[in-house]
């Protein structure tokens, strides 16, 4: 075939879809061009930019380049046409489907950098708390599942409107749905935000100590619905984290030193100097323990038949059981001085006076 033969012009102004093969040609050039500079960006990203990322500080410019690296070939093959195709006319129906597909695939990518951010910030919180690992797992991944839920449900809504569909009347019966479901599934989900504060607000760790109502015990696991304790006769004691929100909760593992209060009587018949001794022997008996700071010693009251001693002293230490030994080492020292002096110490008695009429 002779080349200067043929009619280029024709053949460039021959229409195909309202559109002469010229304009064509210009969509195809324009599409392999647009496509070609996403794939050398993506490149760029991919190797370049990435390894200067890594040499800064922040981590943030590191999940851009990531996000941008991770994006799928589809979406710039479709962003690449779509450009092309507003070089050409085309039926209404066509833009209808074209603009559909671009808002479908932008609001995807959109929610998933959204997402990609919010994993990155709550990972730099749990980074920055001292708490063991399950627990901020379980923590983090209850608070992204509601914030998943949250972000596709604003997408989905965002491209039915933007597909021309009216989402009030929509919108109106999630709303009549959500509150039937809420209601239906209100103690779970009271549950679940209980877990959200127990999270941020600390009022315990795993492996503390505390004491709920008339559970005590040690945190053995902290989890979206409950909390397990390890109680002292070694049985676990499963508690909602509702309920560990809405009361009352004692720490020990969170004290410093520990306030002791208690008291010792002393027979009625006991002279005033042995009173005076008596207190002398319980203040320089808990002076010379170890780990102990001692606040006083006072004869507060005459009771119903004793003479009665208060101390308070504290045990620089959280430890129980370092407490009840240090405890019983004061009662065995105060016993044995006591009767070394010749101090009896009191029980309950009652005197029968008996007279003739």
């Amino acid at each position: 075939m002779n080349l200067a033969n043929i009619d280029f012009d024709k053949i460039l102004n021959f229409e195909l879809f309202n559109n002469n093969v010229e304009q064509w040609l210009i969509v195809i050039a324009l599409f392999i061009v647009f496509f070609a500079v996403f794939k050398v960006l993506k490149f760029l990203f991919g190797k370049k930019i990435k390894k200067a990322a890594t040499m800064t500080p922040s981590r943030i410019d590191d999940i851009l380049v990531d996000l941008f690296s991770s994006i799928p070939n589809y979406f710039f093959t479709f962003i690449a046409l779509y450009i092309a195709l507003k070089f050409v006319i085309l039926p209404k129906s066509v833009n209808r489907i074209l603009e559909g597909l671009f808002i479908i695939i932008i609001i995807f990518q959109v929610i998933k950098f959204i997402q990609a951010f919010i994993i990155y910030f709550f990972n730099k919180i749990s980074e920055k708390e001292q708490e063991s690992e399950r627990n901020s797992e379980m923590a983090i991944k209850g608070i992204t599942l509601v914030i998943k839920i949250i972000l596709w449900t604003i997408g989905f809504l965002l491209i039915l409107s933007n597909l021309g569909l009216n989402v009030s009347t929509l919108v109106a019966s999630l709303g009549i749905g959500g509150i039937a479901v809420a209601l239906a599934v209100q103690s779970i989900l009271s549950d679940i935000f209980s877990s959200f504060s127990i999270y941020f607000d600390r009022p315990f760790e795993i492996g503390d100590f505390i004491i709920v109502g008339e559970h005590m015990g040690t945190v053995k696991d902290i989890g979206i619905k409950t909390t397990r304790i390890q109680s002292l006769q070694g049985e676990e004691v499963i508690i909602s984290n509702k309920e560990l929100t809405s009361t009352r909760i004692q720490n020990f593992k969170r004290m410093q030193q520990r306030r002791i209060v208690f008291k010792i009587g002393v027979n009625f018949e006991t002279s005033l100097e042995k009173l005076k001794r008596a207190g002398e022997i319980i203040k320089e008996t808990i002076k010379i323990q170890e780990n102990v700071q001692l606040e006083r010693v006072h004869f507060v009251n005459f009771g119903d038949y004793s003479l009665n001693f208060e101390a308070v002293y504290f045990v620089l230490n959280s430890d129980y059981n370092l407490y009840m030994d240090i405890q019983q080492n004061i009662n065995f020292e105060i016993k044995e001085s006591f009767e070394r002096e010749g101090i009896n110490m009191a029980y309950p008695t009652q005197m029968v006076y008996v007279t003739n009429h």
